[in-house]
């Protein structure tokens, strides 16, 4: 028997699987990475990987002509989506599926940075994102999506209504970054963008209490979410 395999799609260096791997390989993928700017990106069939995992980044669906291949890798990835083939999507990554989904991703009127829980909706309180409720967890963003057609809103926030859809047992988009909160790429995260923390009405030293505080629960409660849809995938 072949072991399953997952691929790791990274956008920038300081936004990797984080805490997510664990649960990956405890349910028995062989995780491989790549990032966007490796020469072979371009020559990757994104159909074949057994599982899928796209993360994070600063930059926007919308900046094709600033990212070419972000276009390219949205076309490959349509494809993966229309096979039903398993994928998960983080923030970046996320919006990358609502696009390819043929929603519109667009710049928020609001960032949305720090730790503070989501609403998961009454019907979604059987999948994977119950062991969200109720949990402080980290957003990093300022982007936003419409809804693509014929997938289930799973759960939102005070600041954005999307933050988490599934089309079927085998796809699943998050906006927030339950992976995060013991990774010491956080530190990175702070360094790149202070500016974000700013805009969204805190302070570095608030949030690196937030990130202390409720950073080991957070990870805890997305390995959780991450195992049990491993186990449902179709």
């Amino acid at each position: 028997m072949n072991q399953k395999t997952a691929l790791i799609i990274r956008h920038v260096p300081y936004e990797g699987v984080a805490g997510y791997r664990q649960p990956i390989e405890d349910a028995g993928y062989l995780v491989d990475r790549i990032d966007v700017t490796d020469p072979l990106f371009p020559t990757l069939d994104l159909r074949e990987p057994d599982l899928l995992i796209m993360m994070g980044g600063p930059m926007g669906v919308y900046e094709q002509d600033r990212y070419p291949w972000i276009g390219c890798q949205m076309r490959r990835l349509a494809h993966r989506l229309d096979a039903g083939r398993p994928t998960l999507g983080v923030c970046f990554g996320a919006q990358m599926m609502a696009a390819a989904l043929g929603a519109d991703v667009y710049e928020g009127p609001h960032k949305e940075v720090g730790f503070h829980p989501i609403q998961v909706h009454d019907h979604a309180k059987e999948t994977p994102l119950r062991h969200l409720t109720e949990v402080p967890i980290l957003h990093w963003h300022g982007d936003t999506f419409t809804l693509p057609d014929n997938v289930e809103l799973l759960a939102s926030s005070h600041v954005y209504e999307h933050q988490a859809f599934r089309r079927g047992n085998n796809i699943l988009a998050v906006q927030f970054h339950a992976e995060m909160g013991q990774d010491p790429r956080f530190d990175a995260w702070i360094e790149e963008w202070p500016g974000s923390v700013i805009e969204a009405g805190g302070d570095e030293a608030s949030l690196r209490a937030a990130h202390d505080l409720h950073g080991p629960v957070a990870v805890a409660a997305g390995r959780k979410m991450i195992a049990e849809w491993l186990q449902q995938l179709d």
